[in-house]
């Protein structure tokens, strides 16, 4: 058994992933644990939803990643409990594991603000399963209409309810109206694809209420011009079977997809330190816990004050950056301290700071909006940056490649060439139909 530090990781995705990548000349053992064996490219899952890429066009293996890393090794299991004072955590078939570093990562999940029964009827975008459940919905309504006979009915099939204005649910509202009017035309028969309702509701007054005002705008006529009614200060209140309750209106619809709020990860809250109202672990500068500076936590499960008093996003970004950050600070406690160094003095420690990059959302074919330092972009330019950032970005040359090969050929021939519903169709199309029939 080897006497090098041993650093164990939990969580697969970017700032894990990339910590474990940071720490590959360290002498140290390095054990990343993650309940799925692959790394997923999480911003173009919205892809995948709307039956443009398939789930291995946006993920890969972590052992594959990291087989060329002779000190890492990869653990395929779920991390029900850390105890930070036995220094260990604990896997949810008992196994304990012992650690001299520890870095959580573990991110955050769907948020229904109290009404977790809401979850069945509007399913969010966070996993593989979660964007193949979304395509599954969304093309099943279109068979449904197909048969459908009721014009009433029909057109509550072809009404689809996304609720929350963020990057993700722009991005599925742009690319199911561009599916709608575009792509299944030709397809069916008994149905005008192209008369579908796209209605994106968000609770305060703009979209993508993060983004620079101007960008808001721009997104919202770009939404707008591709048919998607965009309703801003609008609260969802109900949610059934047929209709969805915006405030006192009710939209008569049967597909609701949820984009709205997150919360985060259980593993925060077994640390015993102090979180925010989303559950998010409140780090010391260094992005390590309090109390305990050889726990660190990073991405979106750590909630992060900067000097100016803004909170560092919970992005892509901001991950690899705490990410590459903790190893920093792993590789400088063990500089001539040994085992010992994982008691590393708070002053001695550097403090963590983010360098904004810019917010990239597509909308569309050849529209997107972008703000770049100071520059405010939109259309065709912002499209191109974002296309080109998100595959430079994807894990492994392959993955570059096809996904390049497939937004060209979707460009040039409007083209989605994954819209396959899995799952039993007999019971699915039912279900689009009359989902309380079936419990």
């Amino acid at each position: 058994m080897s006497k090098r530090p041993h650093v164990v990781i939990i969580g697969g995705g970017f700032g894990g992933l990339t910590c474990a990548r940071a720490l590959r000349k360290a002498p140290v053992r390095v054990t990343l644990i993650d309940r799925r064996n692959f790394h997923l490219f999480q911003p173009l899952l919205y892809q995948v939803a709307t039956a443009s890429l398939s789930p291995a066009d946006v993920a890969s293996p972590i052992r594959t990643i990291l087989r060329k890393q002779k000190n890492a090794q990869v653990w395929m299991g779920e991390v029900t409990g850390i105890d930070p004072s036995a220094r260990e955590v604990e896997l949810s078939d008992g196994v304990r594991i012992d650690y001299d570093w520890l870095v959580v990562a573990t991110g955050v999940t769907h948020a229904y603000f109290g009404n977790d029964a809401w979850a069945e009827r509007a399913p969010g975008l966070k996993t593989v399963d979660d964007a193949t459940e979304i395509r599954r919905r969304f093309l099943l309504a279109f068979e449904a209409a197909e048969r459908e006979a009721d014009p009433d009915e029909r057109r509550r099939l072809l009404t689809f309810v996304i609720v929350g204005a963020g990057p993700t649910g722009v991005e599925l509202a742009g690319a199911m109206a561009e599916i709608a009017r575009d792509v299944m035309p030709k397809d069916f028969r008994a149905i005008d694809t192209t008369t579908t309702r796209i209605l994106l509701l968000e609770g305060v007054d703009r979209v993508l209420p993060t983004y620079p005002p101007e960008l808001s705008e721009r997104a919202e006529e770009q939404l707008e011009a591709l048919g998607v009614e965009v309703r801003t200060s609008t609260f969802v209140t109900g949610i059934e079977a047929d209709h969805v309750m915006a405030g006192e209106e009710r939209i008569e619809a049967r597909t609701v997809f949820w984009a709205a709020g997150v919360e985060a990860s259980s593993l925060g809250a077994s640390l015993g330190v102090e979180t925010d109202r989303a559950g998010r672990v409140l780090v010391e500068p260094d992005c390590s816990v309090p109390g305990h500076p050889e726990v660190f936590v990073v991405g979106d499960l750590a909630s992060l004050t900067q000097d100016d008093g803004t909170t560092v996003p919970g992005v892509a970004q901001g991950a690899i950056q705490m990410g590459q950050h903790a190893a920093r600070m792993i590789r400088a406690g063990l500089e001539g301290h040994g085992r010992e160094g994982v008691g590393l003095e708070g002053r001695q420690r550097e403090p963590f700071r983010y360098r904004d990059k810019g917010d990239l959302a597509t909308i569309g074919r050849a529209a997107a909006v972008a703000r770049i330092g100071r520059a405010r972009l939109s259309g065709l330019l912002a499209w191109i940056i974002w296309a080109v950032v998100h595959v430079f970005y994807l894990i492994g040359f392959r993955n570059r490649i096809l996904v390049m090969l497939q937004w060209t050929w979707a460009y040039l021939t409007y083209q989605r060439g994954i819209r396959l519903i899995t799952g039993n169709p007999k019971v699915e199309l039912q279900r689009a139909r009359a989902p309380d029939e079936l419990g």
